[in-house]
């Protein structure tokens, strides 16, 4: 069984930035694509951003890119989502979980494994 973790959410005002961790086993970042995956209240979850390996493959959805970006940090296992420029649409419940690799290459967003989430809103 996968296990992430997730941290850093919190209540940020539109335009601001937060840095979101996904924690896991260096075996599993290794192994498979991670991914960041969100869900609205009331909405489905949908994907934002994964990785392959130490970052020679990323991608993401259209409504983030330019905003965020997704890294790896050998050095704490994790998987690095920095958000800026977040808006009031970009609140939601944020997990990562596992991808695989083809999946992420080609912005199929799905995957497992989840995290327990970490809240993100963005208020004024």
């Amino acid at each position: 069984q996968l296990q992430f973790v997730e941290s850093g959410g919190g209540l940020v005002q539109p335009g601001g930035s937060l840095r979101l961790s996904c924690a896991a086993s260096r075996s599993t970042l290794d192994s498979y694509a991670i991914g960041w995956f969100r869900q609205a209240p009331g909405k489905e979850r949908e994907g934002v951003s994964c990785i392959i390996g130490s970052g020679g493959t990323t991608n993401y959805a259209d409504s983030v890119k330019g905003r965020f970006t997704i890294s790896r940090d050998n050095a704490k296992n994790a998987v690095i989502l920095q958000m800026n420029s977040l808006r009031p649409e970009d609140t939601a419940v944020y997990y990562c979980g596992s991808m695989t690799r083809g999946n992420c290459y080609a912005g199929s967003w799905y995957g497992s494994s989840w995290g327990q989430g970490t809240q993100v809103t963005v208020s004024s």
